[in-house]
């Protein structure tokens, strides 16, 4: 860090005392840093706040090594005392490697990581070695030593030294062989390390920032730098967790944290924020709409308009289709009225690289209204789903993880800004203790009118559900009934028992039967459609 300090006259005079002074002044200056304080994280970027401590008398800080991305626009420059006085904000960008003491955190345990990648391929070329020298000296590719001068030749081994070599030899050769296998699966490990490691394309990997701030500062201060970055984020997951028996449901927010910035978040206050700086500040406003009598069109226009519609269409336009609070220990739960935010009590480190780390942020308490649904014609089972009550603050949608009675139930998602949650609710799974039953369906057609111009086509469809349960279950069953877009088709259905609606989640000709289905008791329900139309009317039926 670079720092400028003011020097009275009386220093002037003592060149020796003021270079004494100042190399004081920059080491301690460069000891402390501009260490990374607090982070406020939002889904796709991050507000960093650094701080760095000036001596008495300070007219510059230089905020250096920065991640390139950082939004300019968005720095903001405060102290601690109110007697600094900060004057102008400069930033320049620069290559990283001309940038002295840049080094990336990245980088450095890529460095690392080659080190010990060279440390472990060394142990083994050493223990590969030492294998080949036992497999030269098995095959008797080393010659014994020649026998002293004037002693009597050997006229046979005996069978106590040879066993006790194979021995040798075997334990080596095993001992060896234990320790490359070793060293192959750490190299192994190391490798695996380095390629997860790696990330090309980093946002500002390869240039840094470099932020110069002009002051005044009369006496020792704080002096704090907040910039914006793109890039790093947070999602959100949750996981429910229900008894079934009293329709408790405990729902936990989780956070997945990662990023890529260039730099270390370490041991930094992490605060997470469902806001989103990146969206737009304003909605779109109404466009004029005016009416005027269409000018004629040119004769040209006119021949060429029909010779656009003689040639034949694109196969991509001809198959284009047009679809119609408790929060636990260590977090700080902030409800505002525009974004939710999390202050992590506990101080966290988030490398960078794209690891991601799970944080649990809160865990709601919740009484879920249970019931047991089925639609019959599509699938004959029986499901049980949970209707959660209206929750409080920003909920983000994101993934769900379902337990129901501490056993894992399967992967959901929750959205409370679609409406349909509340209807639809959150579904745990098969109720194996409902059993649905379902008769084939009946169809048939009939002429009507005196000359036989018309047809009356009639389907049934029955259905029947028994509770298996040694309690009563709230049954909820659904099912769809043919609906007009025409004039020329009537229909008319009759229901059995009657529905509690015929445009069940806001949709016209979906029906649900909701009823109360007592302990070892069975229900049944049926649906009778009429459709009367033209006989020479051509009917598009759509399931």
């Amino acid at each position: 860090m670079k720092f400028a300090l003011r020097l009275s006259p009386a220093y002037t005079r003592a060149p020796w005392l003021a270079g004494a002074l100042l190399a004081s002044a920059a080491g301690a200056c460069a000891a402390q840093g501009a260490r990374i304080s607090a982070v406020t994280l939002y889904p796709g970027s991050a507000t960093v706040e650094r701080v760095q401590s000036l001596a008495a008398g300070s007219t510059q800080a230089v905020f250096d090594c920065l991640p390139a991305g950082l939004d300019a626009r968005s720095l903001q420059v405060a102290a601690d005392t109110a007697a600094t006085v900060v004057g102008d904000i400069r930033v320049r960008e620069s290559e990283r490697a001309l940038a002295s003491g840049c080094a990336s955190a990245q980088q450095a345990r890529l460095d690392a990581l080659d080190e010990q990648l060279a440390a472990v391929g060394a142990e083994i070329d050493a223990l590969q070695l030492a294998q080949t020298y036992l497999h030269t000296v098995a095959n008797g590719g080393i010659a014994p030593a020649p026998a002293p001068a004037g002693a009597a030749p050997k006229t046979g081994a005996t069978a106590a030294p040879i066993a006790a070599t194979s021995t040798t030899l075997q334990r080596t050769a095993l001992d060896q062989l234990v320790q490359l296998h070793r060293a192959q699966q750490r190299q192994q490990a190391l490798q695996l390390q380095r390629k997860a490691l790696e990330q090309p394309g980093a946002p500002g990997g390869d240039r840094v920032s470099t932020v110069t701030v002009t002051l005044a500062a009369p006496q020792a201060t704080q002096l704090r730098l907040s910039y914006q970055v793109r890039g790093p984020s947070w999602s959100p997951s949750y996981r429910a967790l229900l008894d079934s028996d009293s329709g408790r449901l405990q729902l936990q927010r989780l956070a997945l944290v990662a990023q890529n910035t260039g730099e270390d978040w370490q041991d930094v206050q992490l605060t997470l924020s469902t806001g989103q700086p990146l969206r737009a500040t304003q909605g779109p406003l109404p466009r004029p709409w005016t009416l005027d009598e269409r000018p004629e069109p040119p004769p040209e226009a006119v021949a060429k308009r029909a010779m656009v519609a003689a040639a034949p269409a694109p196969m991509a336009m001809a198959m284009r289709e047009t679809a119609a609070d408790d929060a636990p220990p260590g977090v700080q739960q902030d409800m505002g009225a525009l974004a939710t935010t999390f202050r992590i009590s506990q101080r966290v480190s988030v490398p960078v690289g794209g690891e991601r780390l799970t944080l649990t942020l809160a865990s709601e308490p919740l009484q879920a209204q249970l019931l047991v649904r089925t639609t019959p014609m599509l699938d004959a089972s029986a499901y049980l789903v949970a209707q959660l009550p209206q929750l409080e603050g920003v909920w983000p949608a994101g993934p769900v993880a379902l337990y129901r009675d501490g056993a894992y139930a399967g992967q959901g998602r929750l959205d409370p800004g679609n409406a349909a949650l509340w209807r639809q609710g959150l579904s745990f799974g098969r109720d194996e203790r409902v059993q649905v039953s379902t008769a084939p369906e009946r169809s048939f057609s009939a002429a009507t009118g005196l000359t036989d111009s018309g047809v009356e086509r009639t389907i049934e469809r029955s259905w029947r559900v028994d509770n298996h349960h040694a309690r009563a279950v709230q049954l909820q069953v659904l099912d769809a009934a043919p609906v007009s877009r025409n004039a020329k088709i009537r229909v008319q259905s009759q229901y059995e028992p009657a529905p509690a609606d015929t445009a069940w989640n806001e949709r016209a000709g979906t029906i649900a039967w909701t009823q109360e289905l007592a302990a070892g008791a069975s229900a049944q329900f049926s649906a009778r459609h009429q459709l009367r139309y033209a006989r020479d009317l051509m009917l598009q039926e759509q399931r």
